[in-house]
């Protein structure tokens, strides 16, 4: 062949692919894609063009909490699979997904945990859902139908189930609303270089003023990967050195001689106490970014002064065995430590996690391990052999965790908190906690189904938790007016109690005015769904209860807009009042009570 001729069919080539190019900017995905492949084979372009897919979720995962009951769908996750069934209306419908709280009021109780530090300023993230799709596809869209309260969702993550490929196609931060309406929520995404038929969804239920009900989740993508995706995309992968467990690894690199006698600068000239003092406002990743810079900064950085407080739930998709191992020689005197949300889908074994608490559990008071679903009965066991100190422990949701493996948590005699919201916890097992720690003053048995007869748990912590400070009974189906009465003469220390949806309790036996007259430091108290609360319970909290601040009587008949104005004028510290539902209040009612006592959140939820 000639040069010319060579030359020719060179410039022809470049001119073919880049008429290719420019199509593909034009032309559908399934065209680009199928022009691409025709090229790198030296085929004609004939196959098919990719359709873009649309579906829905076709199951719930995993979900942090929920409003509703484990045993039935009324303001479950599991709403969210399959096909809308409230959207395009508007309001409070049971048929939707919800979560178990709303708001900042939850942050103001006593039994709220204080915020760790280190915490990155982008993380938002409260509550998650983790939703399976039929067809594996490469995104191109995702539309939550939002249907009350809309504005919750702060991040969106396609993820695989490989738990090392994981990659967030959209980041929604902060994305409040303040209108009520239902809507279609479109964020935009961004493209990820593998299919992916599971979509998690996080959510920040404190930057809405009530309750947020989601419908359905529509998935839309190609079978096919589109052209984008061929090319180098800058995208935040979890094997980025930005966001990787290697950050947590790198800082035992030894340095090289050059660097060793460059010295450190200025920072010779610094205090240790100040350049601690520094230190300790920059995050985990920035951290072990720094101890790379120098081997005085090193030093520094791996000081395990530095580590007596370690939240790990930011990086809970990174998080692995390793990543434990590489910090555990700096965590020698940690106290608190957040693993919640961590190890699922294998990421972390009974290995790491058993190699990290012998190492560092000696000095730990409070342990988050909220949704940890890789916990067995041999993690419990480890807890409670390596953690002697431990006073706080929040197992939240932690459901495929035995019966059998609470057993091990009587073992820790300091207890003070102890959180089992939807675990599956007995009763035998919870009396023998009752029994050796006595100590506690913060339990959450909401939604614990397996607990037979409440009014005996009820009877146990007045005989043996005196200063018991909070208690949540969420959905206890089994409490009666004989439990409460020994629960409110033997806890007397009481200010929060969570008694929503207990429905064999009833105003008729006299139980909630004896509690209102029995417990003067009562500072919240739900009666959620109890059509039996009247106005002499009312007034009798008006009377008793003067620090009263949080009170929810969703849903009863019989209270009227002149025990609220009673209960508003004494209860001067109240703050926030829920009467969703409540057939003789209506919304001019609200409004009244409202602008007489601004200082007040009454809420009035509606359905369209």
């Amino acid at each position: 062949m000639s040069p010319f001729n060579f030359l020719m069919l060179t410039l022809l080539s470049m001119f073919y692919y880049i008429c290719l190019r420019r199509r593909s900017r034009s032309g559908t995905r399934g065209e680009a894609l199928t022009s691409r492949r025709a090229v790198e084979s030296g085929q004609r372009a004939v196959l098919p063009v990719s359709v873009e897919v649309e579906q829905y979720a076709k199951e719930v995962l995993d979900f942090s909490s929920h409003y509703g009951s484990e045993n039935s769908m009324s303001y479950t996750m599991w709403n969210l699979a399959g096909v809308p069934n409230v959207y395009p209306s508007s309001g409070d419908f049971t048929q939707t997904a919800v979560f178990r709280t709303y708001g900042t009021w939850w942050q103001q109780c006593a039994s709220a945990p204080p915020p760790f530090i280190r915490v990155p300023k982008g993380f938002y993230s409260q509550e998650y859902i983790e939703l399976a799709f039929e067809e594996p596809v490469y995104p191109t869209a995702v539309e939550v139908l939002e249907t009350y309260y809309p504005g919750a969702i702060v991040q969106i993550l396609a993820c695989s189930h490989n738990p090392f490929s994981q990659n967030p196609p959209t980041d929604v931060r902060a994305h409040q609303s303040t209108n009520t309406q239902a809507r279609q929520f479109s964020p935009t995404i961004k493209h990820i270089n593998f299919p992916t038929n599971l979509l998690r969804l996080e959510v920040n239920s404190s930057l809405l003023e009530y309750y947020t009900e989601l419908d359905a989740v529509i998935l839309r993508g190609v079978k096919e990967r589109p052209m984008l995706a061929l090319y180098k995309m800058p995208i935040i992968d979890i094997n980025d050195l930005s966001d990787s467990e290697e950050e947590l690894s790198d800082v035992g690199i030894p340095f090289k001689q050059e660097e060793e006698k460059m010295g450190n600068g200025y920072f010779d000239k610094l205090p240790y106490e100040l350049i601690q003092l520094i230190l300790s406002h920059l995050t985990l990743p920035d951290l072990c970014r720094l101890a790379q810079s120098s081997k005085l900064l090193q030093q520094h950085c791996c000081d395990p002064l530095q580590y007596t407080q370690l939240s790990l739930q930011p990086h809970w998709a990174r998080l692995s065995d390793a990543s434990l191992g590489h910090l555990q020689s700096r965590c020698t005197l940690l106290q608190r430590l957040n693993l919640s949300w961590t190890g699922n889908r294998g990421a972390l074994s009974l290995t790491g996690f058993s190699s990290f608490l012998k190492a560092c559990g000696q000095s730990l008071v409070c342990l988050e391990l909220s949704c940890c679903h890789f916990l067995n009965e041999a993690c419990l066991e480890v807890v409670s052999q390596t953690c002697p100190r431990l006073q706080e422990l929040n197992l939240s949701s932690c459901d495929r965790l035995s019966p059998q493996a609470f057993t091990h948590i009587c073992k820790l005699p300091h207890l003070r908190k102890l959180v089992l919201y939807r675990t599956k916890i007995e009763q035998t097992a919870l009396l023998s906690i009752l029994t050796f720690c006595i100590e506690l003053r913060h339990l959450n048995l909401g939604s614990c189904v397996r607990i037979d007869d409440s009014d005996v748990v009820a009877s146990m912590l007045a005989a043996r938790c005196h200063s018991l400070c909070s208690l949540d009974l969420w959905r206890s189906r089994n409490l009666t007016d004989r439990g409460l009465a020994e629960l409110a003469s033997g806890c007397k220390m009481l200010e929060e109690l969570d008694l929503g949806w207990c429905p064999t309790l009833q105003s008729s036996t006299g139980c909630f005015q004896q509690l209102a007259r029995s417990l003067p430091r009562l500072r919240k108290l739900f009666l959620t769904a109890n059509r039996s609360v009247c106005d002499s319970d009312i007034e009798e909290l008006a009377s008793g209860c003067p620090s009263l601040q949080h009170l929810d009587i969703l849903g009863t008949r019989l209270v009227s807009a002149a025990s609220l104005k009673k209960l508003l004028q004494s209860c001067t510290r109240l703050r926030l009042l829920d009467v969703s539902f409540c057939s003789q209040i209506d919304m001019r009612t609200v409004q009244e009570l409202s602008g007489q006592f601004p200082n007040v959140s009454i809420k009035k939820s509606f359905t369209q």
